[in-house]
């Protein structure tokens, strides 16, 4: 997450491009909140002055000398020159001073940023007298402080699952969907119907919004742009054209006002059509637009994506557990700010996850709106799989390289049947590369406590999961004036 920023931020502030003395300081570091730390910086006279002599003596006999008048170039007296120039002087010699004390900070401090330093360099100040220190503080957030337990040899529940023949061709059929021809439909309504419908949506009697001719998909959860109808499909099926059925919202925590967040309120839907898929027949032309020649690679194909989405799911129940292994009674203390901060960069990952996964660009926007629905509460809970993930990775000098991130957009491009150059251009153009880097450090350190795990295997199909948390989407607020945090 914000920690290779953080650091890296700190690394280049602080590079030197020489090797010289260390320099004499005194560091205090405080506590002043969850995950912050409050740093002052005491750099001694002597240590300053002997800085400003050099850079005076080379305005003396350098080569660019000193130009004051009624003198000869390099014959000034040295106060004369000291007092004409120390403001140009100190600002370079504190600039010099600022980047090798920081540089020291970050090799003899562990501090582990999540984020850069509050500090404003131009605050930094040499003073003129000559016996005053040069004093710089700022506030840091840090990762967490927490022992870590064993991490090896840990006994997990593992989900695991025998994809049938059922199984494949039911993800065919998923995939014929997009090739298919909406037609009308005579009887009720189903999942994954595609319904039109008028709606009006209303908090104890005020009306809110009307959206009309709304087209969507008939899925058992439907997410607004600012709310999501969980029990959306069950609550239309069965209805035909001319009926109006009552669906509840809860309204998305990210609303600028907190009264309503979280909230419930009540939408009409009045059905005007309804349509369904028809599948088509499987031709040389629908194989060929999936990349293969046969029903046989088509299958395997399938077989593939299935086993990815096995193990994907594995992975996350491993976080879990994981979590509750090596986290419990920890204090996780994390600040609400940095929860609002992060709650981003934990939407960008889950994206990551589930393009991971196959998921469609379609079911990403339905899975992003349903983790807006709660955004802080699992924040909160991916900044500790965070913590532990990385602790683990720094102590067993786990890297992530360059080749490592191209190899991974390599895999998300042959997914998505995309080049690796436009894919690669998208993440940088998103700003994604840092969390790719990231899911595949943490997804490193996962697999090496993965590999010395004992199992309690359990049967569950992650298509079932999948078909659970299925969800449509509309671009429609179920509070029209009510802008999102």
């Amino acid at each position: 997450m914000a920690d290779e920023s953080a650091t890296a931020m700190l690394d280049g502030l602080m590079a030197a491009t020489e090797e010289k003395p260390k320099l004499e300081q005194e560091v205090e570091i405080s506590d002043v909140g969850p995950c912050k730390k409050h740093v002052k910086v005491t750099i001694p006279r002597s240590a300053i002055d002997a800085r400003l002599d050099e850079k005076f003596s080379e305005l003396m006999v350098g080569e660019a000398k000193a130009q004051i008048p009624g003198f000869r170039a390099g014959k000034a007296p040295k106060e004369i020159v000291r007092r004409k120039f120390f403001k140009e002087v100190a600002s370079e010699v504190r600039t010099q001073i600022l980047l090798a004390s920081l540089e020291q900070l970050a090799e003899q401090q562990s501090l582990s940023p999540l984020s850069p330093p509050q500090l404003d360099p131009k605050s930094v100040v040499i003073p003129e007298k000559s016996d005053e220190p040069m004093i710089y503080e700022f506030d840091i957030e840090v990762r967490p402080e927490f022992d870590l337990p064993d991490y090896k040899g840990l006994k997990l529940r593992r989900p695991v699952y025998t994809f049938t023949d059922a199984d494949v061709a039911k993800e065919r059929n998923k995939l014929l969907e997009r090739l298919g021809t909406i037609v009308p439909k005579d009887g009720p309504i189903a999942l994954d119907d595609i319904v039109t419908a008028d709606i009006t949506i209303s908090r104890d009697g005020k009306e809110l919004n009307t959206v009309q001719d709304v087209r969507l998909r008939v899925e058992k959860r439907l997410a607004l742009e600012d709310g999501v109808a969980s029990n959306f499909g069950e609550a239309m099926a069965g209805a035909v054209v001319g009926d109006t059925r009552e669906v509840a919202i809860t309204l998305s925590q990210g609303l600028a006002n907190p009264e309503l967040r979280g909230q419930s309120v009540s939408a009409q839907f009045t059905v005007k059509d309804v349509k369904h898929i028809r599948l088509p027949e499987l031709t040389a032309e629908h194989l060929e637009a999936y990349g293969v020649r046969s029903e046989e690679a088509l299958e395997e194909l399938i077989r593939a994506r299935l086993e990815r989405l096995l193990e994907v799911t594995q992975r996350r129940v491993a976080r879990t557990e994981l979590l509750e292994k090596l986290a419990s009674g920890q204090k996780w203390d994390l600040p609400q700010d940095m929860l609002e901060r992060q709650a981003r960069k934990t939407l960008e990952r889950r994206v990551m996850e589930m393009r991971d996964s196959g998921l469609t660009e379609e079911q990403i926007v339905g899975q992003r709106r349903l983790l807006q629905q709660d955004a802080l509460r699992t924040t909160a809970a991916a900044l500790k799989e965070h913590f532990v993930l990385q602790k683990i990775a720094e102590i067993e000098k786990i890297e992530i390289e360059d080749d490592d991130i191209d190899k991974e957009i390599e895999f998300i491009a042959d997914r998505s049947g995309e080049s690796f150059r436009k894919v690669k251009a998208k993440l940088e153009r998103e700003d994604l590369i840092e969390t790719l880097a990231t899911e595949l450090l943490e997804r490193r350190a996962l697999e090496l406590v993965l590999q010395t795990a004992e199992y309690d295997d359990y049967t569950e199909n992650p298509l079932q999961a999948e078909d659970d948390g299925a969800v449509s989407t509309i671009d429609a607020s179920a509070m029209k004036d009510e802008p999102a945090a």
